[in-house]
């Protein structure tokens, strides 16, 4: 089917669109270069939500200011909207939204001249991944903002927040090499609420490396500095891992610091520190209280993905509606366009489809005629093979004794008792061998019987001179086997034990049966005159074994010398 031609006039119309939109870009671009004050105005606002802990409002506000910024023009407003909105998102515990919203900003990042916006950037970015537990790439942005040229102060945070990254990635002697010499920096010991921190982070890496008294040192010194600010979260992350220290050394001291710590989260509501503490607690509780401190646990979990899920609904349909706002009116005046053109696409693609479709079902149809001609022609193959095995053993064994057996009447006198037995004895070895003929060219019972049937073979090849010993026989799961399982162990030991009676002269044989958890393990054993296995070439009987075991996904293994036996181990899938 070749597509309907489309109209000339159909792409004036696009045409025009397209120009349309670019000139109502380049209005919009020029709008954008003369509302700096609209844009200050904005995140003026959002600056004093956001120090009031209003983050909902501080965002709606940012948004807005990036949406009427040029990137180009104002990357500085840009940016540093992008870097609040994206840590309003990490405080709400939305890393991904806070990653997908800051990544936008690294774009223009080359056209800012202060560089204490980048810095803000990677320092946010490196936070992100270190939260979503990816430390090379926290590492890495927050080494970028290390070596950016800002001041001493934002250049001692960085080097805390790799060292804080080395911690979590468990490398405490590099985080050390960070951490110590800060610790005599003059503006360090001027922040209390920093210089508290650092004691504490130098003491977890002690802690860490089992050198338990400098570690109790650093977060004592830690936590008496973080009690004179009297900042609950400094004080309870203090508590926490000061329980660490002494979780395996004094069992109800680490447990106090536990409850501690939990108090210390819960007077802000920090619902990471209180999960944390508790999760401690829970793992040092028994009985009555192990219960209560799961269900306080268990609600936090609840109540803090509950809150999560509703920060990132609400920061996304801001941001969705700010869109949906400013695209509206393009999409009404493209979408009749694109309309047509997508039915147009749909029309090319249904036929594609119908032609896929067709092609598949005649590749289908020649599979399955190919399958059941194969079948077939297997199946004729093996009645061809069948017959001409038996056609075979009627004339070289059965029609030869039998003509032995009407010579030795005719020129024997029957009268003689000696005759008399002897052609007896010829007459019960054409029987057996008939029945043996017999036998292999029989329907095999493969259901609830299969055991007697299988035991009724191999006992009919048990004779005066010959001791059979079974073994394991009725230990294998007969029902978990499938038909045709059945039919090759049965054709399979039937074959064995004519070649044995045929030409190995044993006086004993042994059939061992075992079933492992996927495999059925059968071990065959004679004391016969064995054969060369150098020299072996597979026909007639041993091939038909061969053949039939590989057809099941099988394997065989024959082990024989001159004079030394015959060993067949066998393996098959269950």
């Amino acid at each position: 089917m070749i597509p309907k031609r489309i109209p000339f006039s159909f792409y004036l119309l696009v045409a025009f669109l397209i120009l349309f939109s670019c000139q109502k870009k380049k209005n919009i671009s020029e709008i954008k270069t003369n509302n700096k004050a609209e844009i200050d105005r904005l995140i003026a606002i959002a600056d004093t939500l956001f120090d009031k802990n209003k983050f909902d409002s501080a965002f709606y506000y940012y948004n807005e200011a990036t949406t009427i910024s040029s990137p180009s023009r104002n990357a500085e407003d840009y940016i540093s909207s992008l870097n609040r909105m994206a840590i309003i998102q990490e405080t709400h515990g939305d890393y991904t939204g806070s990653e997908t919203t800051i990544s936008k900003a690294l774009p223009y990042t080359n056209l800012v001249k202060n560089q204490l916006h980048i810095w803000n950037v990677y320092t946010t970015l490196g936070h992100n991944y270190l939260n979503t537990f990816d430390y090379k790439n926290a590492l890495l942005y927050h080494k970028k903002a290390l070596n950016l040229n800002v001041k001493p102060w934002e250049k001692l945070v960085s080097k805390n927040n790799i060292a804080v990254t080395l911690i979590q990635s468990k490398k405490y002697n590099e985080a050390l090499d960070l951490l110590l010499p800060l610790e005599s920096k003059e503006e360090v010991t001027k922040n209390q609420e920093f210089y508290g921190a650092l004691l504490d982070n130098i003491g977890m890496c002690y802690l860490h490396m089992n050198n338990y008294e400098i570690a109790l040192d650093y977060m004592q010194r830690g936590l008496e500095v973080r009690k004179k600010l009297q900042t609950p979260f400094g004080i309870g992350k203090s508590y926490i891992h000061l329980s660490e220290l002494y979780e395996f050394k004094n069992p109800s001291l680490a447990k106090k610091y536990m409850i501690l710590s939990y108090k210390e989260f819960s007077k802000i509501n920090h619902i990471e520190g209180r999960l944390s503490a508790l999760k401690m607690i829970i793992k040092n509780s028994s009985s009555t209280e192990l219960k209560t401190n799961s269900d306080i646990y268990i609600k936090l979990i609840d109540s803090t993905s509950e809150i999560t899920q509703k920060a990132k609904n609400l920061f996304a349909r801001i941001k969705y509606d700010s869109k949906k706002e400013k695209e509206e009116n393009l999409r009404l005046k493209t979408y009749k366009a694109e309309n047509e053109l997508k039915l147009e696409r749909q029309k090319n693609r249904n036929i594609i489809s119908y032609i896929i479709i067709v092609i598949s079902l005649c590749l289908i149809l020649i599979l399955y005629y190919y399958l059941t001609s194969k079948a077939n022609r297997e199946k004729i193959e093996a009645a061809y093979n069948s017959e001409t095995r038996i056609s075979k053993k009627l004339h070289d064994e059965l029609a030869n004794d039998i003509y032995h057996t009407m010579a030795f009447v005719e020129n024997k006198n029957l009268s003689v008792a000696e005759n008399k037995e002897q052609l007896l004895n010829n007459l019960d070895a054409i029987y057996s061998r008939t029945r043996d003929i017999s036998k292999e060219s029989c329907t095999i019972i493969t259901d609830q019987n299969y055991i007697s049937s299988l035991k009724e073979m191999i006992s009919g090849f048990s004779t005066l001179n010959i001791n059979l010993i079974l073994n394991g026989l009725d230990s294998i799961s007969w029902d978990k086997v499938n038909k045709h399982k059945k039919i090759t162990i049965y054709r399979v030991l039937q074959e064995l034990l004519v070649n044995m009676r045929k030409y190995s002269e044993a006086s004993l044989v042994g059939i061992s049966f075992k079933q492992t958890e996927k495999n059925i393990l059968i071990n065959y054993t004679d004391n016969g005159k064995g054969i060369n296995t150098e020299k072996i070439i597979f026909k007639n009987g041993l091939y038909n074994v061969e053949h039939r075991i590989h057809k099941i996904k099988g394997s065989l293994d024959i082990t024989s010398s001159p004079n030394e036996g015959f060993k067949v181990f066998i393996k098959l899938p269950i």
